[in-house]
């Protein structure tokens, strides 16, 4: 199944399309987001995107500090951009947050992580860094299942504008590190390829 887009006015304000995400009841299980103005509803991920997840989030949890967590679901906003972006993972500070509050700003996280799915992959390519980079993200790790050739994992850093750089590219077999404040190093080969 594929990524749905729903049209809605171009002129709409950030605002406004904010509470059209939240007050419209959308299809149980999928996951909606707002890319560059656009909602985007898709599908929920297969179950080796769901275990490449869950295996970053394990180690994830041996290394950041009591006060941080790493969340699967978390929306975080990114106005400037027209984004309201749920990453497969956000690692970020405990949020101060009631239960009104549908996000975060995107700028309290510290990592985000994509695993691509074949409908939408170019978004976590090309959409959603941008977005991630413009908040000032400091690391981005995309885990691309569906690159040409073969599986790689790129981490992204040094945001400048919209822009990351490439700080390490590997393929699923070799070993990726997160430099500080993470110092992990990731074992691709435990990643289910497809």
């Amino acid at each position: 199944m594929s990524a749905l887009t729903v049209s809605q006015d171009p002129d709409q304000s950030w605002d406004d399309l904010v509470r059209f995400w939240e007050e419209m009841e959308w299809p149980e299980g999928s996951k909606v987001e707002i890319i560059e103005g656009v909602v985007t509803v898709s599908p929920a991920p297969a179950s080796r995107h769901n275990v490449i997840a869950e295996r970053i989030q394990r180690r994830l949890y041996s290394v950041i500090p009591d006060d941080w967590g790493v969340y699967q679901t978390l929306a975080i906003a990114v106005p400037s951009r027209l984004g309201m972006l749920i990453p497969d993972l956000v690692v970020a500070p405990v949020p101060e947050c009631t239960e009104a509050d549908t996000h975060i700003p995107a700028a309290l996280a510290e990592l985000v992580v994509e695993v691509t799915s074949r409908s939408n992959a170019r978004h976590d390519r090309v959409s959603k860094p941008a977005a991630y980079a413009t908040a000032g993200i400091p690391l981005y790790l995309l885990v691309d299942r569906w690159a040409s050739g073969v599986p790689t994992v790129t981490l992204y850093g040094e945001p400048k504008g919209d822009v990351y750089q490439v700080l390490s590219a590997v393929k699923f077999g070799d070993t990726i590190t997160l430099p500080a404040p993470f110092d992990l190093t990731l074992d691709t080969s435990q990643f289910p390829a497809d």
